[in-house]
């Protein structure tokens, strides 16, 4: 889409803002905006940080129970999330309720619009002018000092609400097509999730002769392959309780945690233990070679480290013996979430021990069969891979696109005023 630029501009004398569209004011935000402060415990239509999408300003609905106060809103005030801002979560409210955690709440006066009020904020360049404001470094926030500061580009009223009417109507267009590429992305991980399932417990043979595996989740497997219990071709390991001192530096052993085992090969972390730190925490090194995996929570994960590590609690290895490729048995692993999600304890977040490692069944071809079906297999994946790192492309340019073009209209950029009322009449010729 090209858009037309306004007929005159002037300085704005705001550096990150540059021009504006000449008939545009430049005000601070708290010429536009006021805090709410007033304090409520209520509970009706609560709102907390996690409901709000980043970027988009959508609201999305938990489960959550929240216990405190909160502060009081109004239908069409604004809440800006204040608590690592880089996240950009700002939510224009529907209706009367609560906003419970870290928010400035704020009301538009008259002369500004709340919907443009939102694109304002959610303008890259003010979410990183906010962000470079915050203190704190494990918990940045920003202060209402700091963000009524700002310099807002201010447009007559209806030419706010013109705007924002033309940036809902575009970015609703991308918000479709991201979603396009999500759901095939998502089609795409039920696809591979299967085609693994299928191949490591059916081979690549569909006229070889079949038996009952005596495993429930497993079914029917070659009649030729044998079912063992995982401690019959891998020796498991387990951390030990003591958390080591990490360091950040590169100095000692890498360390590794859940975020490094969603990758098939764990090749590096960004923290390290020293050899001291080792010692004196009793740790255990894991050596290069071994299945890494989840037993906590979330066991459609696992990896195959490259480097000797120490693991955390959350997670325990097998060392393959020579009868197991460790690329066949990571694929075991990764399709056996019922046997870990079965025999798992706690009533929150299970947690697999020692021994339900050691009792995973693993469907066993010969050697020389595990390394055919390796070939196929990775051959089949890396086709699905790469349509799916091709959606994630197309989402962050779609994403990009998305921000672009906000920033483009809420600073004068470009001119949406006759597209906009295309838009309505077209609208209009739809209706009839």
């Amino acid at each position: 889409m090209s858009l037309p630029t306004y007929s005159e501009y002037k300085d704005s004398r705001v550096s990150w803002l540059g021009r504006v569209p000449a008939h545009w004011e430049v005000k601070p935000l708290k010429h536009n905006l006021r805090l709410l402060t007033a304090k409520t415990d209520r509970r009706i239509n609560p709102v907390a940080l996690e409901n709000i999408e980043s970027w988009s300003g959508r609201f999305v609905a938990t489960e959550s129970e929240f216990q405190g106060e909160g502060i009081a809103f109004e239908r069409n005030d604004i809440l800006f999330g204040k608590l690592r801002p880089y996240l950009a979560k700002v939510l224009v409210t529907s209706a009367a309720g609560e906003a419970v955690g870290d928010f400035l709440v704020m009301r538009p006066n008259i002369t500004f619009q709340s919907k443009f009020a939102q694109y304002s904020m959610l303008n890259q360049s003010f979410i990183e002018i906010v962000d470079g404001s915050t203190f704190g470094s494990k918990m940045p926030r920003a202060s209402w000092d700091f963000v009524s500061s700002i310099a807002l580009p201010t447009p007559p009223i209806a030419e706010q609400a013109i705007i924002a009417t033309f940036l809902d109507r575009e970015t609703a267009k991308i918000d479709a097509l991201i979603a396009e590429q999500e759901k095939l992305i998502a089609l795409l991980a039920e696809k591979r999730q299967a085609t693994i399932s299928h191949v490591v417990t059916r081979g690549l043979n569909p006229d070889v002769p079949m038996k009952d595996s005596g495993v429930a989740w497993l079914g029917k497997v070659p009649a030729h392959w044998k079912v063992l219990a995982a401690k019959r071709i891998a020796t498991v390991f387990v951390p030990q309780r003591n958390k080591p001192e990490i360091n950040e530096v590169g100095n000692g052993i890498c360390w590794a945690t859940m975020e490094n085992v969603k990758q098939a090969f764990l090749t590096a972390t960004s923290c390290w233990v020293s050899e001291n730190a080792r010692v004196n925490a009793g740790s255990r090194v894991l050596a290069a070679g071994a299945v890494i995996a989840s037993c906590v929570g979330n066991f459609n994960v696992a990896t195959i480290n490259t480097v000797d590590v120490i693991i955390n609690q959350q997670l325990q290895a097998f060392i393959p013996s020579a009868a197991i490729n460790p690329e066949y048995l990571r694929y075991v692993v990764l399709i056996s979430q019922p046997y870990f999600e079965l025999i798992g304890t706690a009533a929150t977040l299970a947690y697999v021990n020692q021994q339900g490692f050691e009792n995973l069944p693993i469907p066993l071809p010969p050697p020389s069969e595990q390394n055919q079906i390796l070939e196929a297999l990775n051959c089949e994946l890396e086709i699905f891979d790469r349509i799916a790192d091709d959606s994630t492309y197309a989402i962050q340019l779609l994403k990009e696109r998305r921000n672009a073009l906000i920033t483009a209209a809420v600073t004068g950029q470009i001119d949406v005023r006759d597209s906009a009322a295309k838009i309505g009449v077209e609208e209009k010729t739809e209706a009839i």
